[in-house]
């Protein structure tokens, strides 16, 4: 080593590396894997997919403290009952029992199970009760489960599906913030923020779908019930709609249906393809209305 040196430099000048501890290691290597562990974790504590034993889904159905247990656990007992397992019939009173259940999106959930199963007993009556229902979603939901049963009750509540859902302000004040047209939405996605008294409040979408008109600009008052923006349907609730009004929609329901058919980049191919074909069957189905309507004067 050449005088004027140190043990710490090298030959060039420059200090070494210093390497890191074998407690170091551990501690990087760790919070790696606790990055990588917390997403899986969310994942698996949420994914309804999660096969439930009986014991565990019998709690998740009693946990009022997470209702998205009792979600996991209807669509556990809903796949069941499409698979025409018989052991999920005891507990089927929990079903009806969950049709009034204080949390929307347990009710929702519930309104499309009991159409997996048009044998339950009790399921019609608590269904053709939700249609009552304050959300339009639950309402919806009903009533498409209802034409499983083969029962039309809920056609307008199916027409509604296939239209934008307005967006209310509950209460007077100002706008301070607002999503942006054709922004995609979930249900109870924040659509704007009100402040008001001088307090600052989330106004949330009804449904699933993307962001259609804006009527209330940052900045604006806004009165209480005044619309604030418009919801267009997502995909697999027209979907659903239009397949329902295949089988129970009237010719009255056409300009709800047409819409749907238009070549229009947020129309799938197999959504427009439906639409075409409720159409065409509530034509027929009226023709044959007609045709009966036409005979019965006759005779």
């Amino acid at each position: 080593m050449e005088s004027g040196t140190t043990p710490t430099e090298t030959e060039s000048g420059k200090k070494p590396k210093q390497k890191m501890s074998t407690g170091q290691r551990l501690l990087f290597f760790l919070t790696a894997w606790l990055i990588c562990l917390m997403p899986f974790l969310f994942w698996w504590n949420t994914w309804f997919g999660r096969q439930l034993p009986d014991k565990q889904l019998v709690e998740y159905l009693n946990d009022e403290k997470k209702p998205r247990h009792i979600q996991h656990a209807l669509v556990q007992i809903g796949e069941r009952m499409g698979k025409h397992d018989a052991s999920v019939t005891r507990w089927y009173p929990e079903l009806i029992r969950l049709a009034t259940h204080h949390i929307e999106e347990v009710r929702n959930t519930d309104a499309w199970v009991m159409g997996q199963d048009t044998s339950g007993a009790g399921f019609h009556e608590a269904l053709l009760k939700m249609l009552g229902d304050s959300s339009p979603m639950v309402r919806g939901n009903a009533a498409l489960s209802l034409v499983r049963f083969g029962d039309a009750s809920g056609r307008t509540e199916i027409v509604r599906l296939l239209q934008p859902a307005t967006v209310t302000a509950p209460q007077a004040g100002t706008i301070t913030d607002t999503s942006s047209v054709g922004t995609i939405t979930h249900q109870n996605g924040v659509i704007a923020k009100l402040q008001s008294g001088g307090q600052t409040s989330e106004i949330r979408s009804p449904i699933s779908g993307r962001v259609r008109t804006l009527s209330a600009q940052t900045g604006r008052n806004v009165a209480a019930g005044e619309e604030v923006a418009s919801v267009a349907p997502g995909t697999d609730q027209v979907w659903e709609a239009l397949r329902a009004l295949y089988l129970i929609g009237q010719f009255d329901d056409l300009p709800a249906v047409l819409p749907y058919e238009r070549e229009l980049p947020d129309i799938p191919d197999h959504v427009r393809q439906q639409a075409k074909d409720t159409e065409k069957a509530i034509r027929e189905r009226a023709g044959k209305a007609e045709e009966i309507k036409q005979f019965s004067v006759l005779s």
